[in-house]
């Protein structure tokens, strides 16, 4: 499954004092065909906490296959450009 995400700007982690980022849209692409078509992308913005500061798209792959009950393997995430 794969996911594209716009980043909005985060905050400083008060425990690693690395920046972090939330996610303003979460969406799942369909087939590359159909990424043409943006009314076939899938808004999935409503499975995460969108006020969640994450610290990588690592562990906004994590925490989508955890909510989706799959291994993070079968999940991708990339930005939206």
């Amino acid at each position: 499954m794969l996911f594209e995400y716009t980043r909005r700007r985060g905050a400083r982690s008060p425990i690693t004092d690395a920046a972090t980022f939330k996610v303003g849209k979460l969406k799942q692409m369909t087939s590359r065909e159909a990424q043409d078509i943006a009314a076939r992308d899938i808004d999935f913005s409503h499975l995460i906490d969108t006020s969640y500061n994450y610290h990588s798209p690592r562990e906004l792959r994590w925490h989508l296959a955890e909510r989706l009950g799959v291994t993070p393997d079968a999940v991708a995430v990339r930005e939206n450009a």
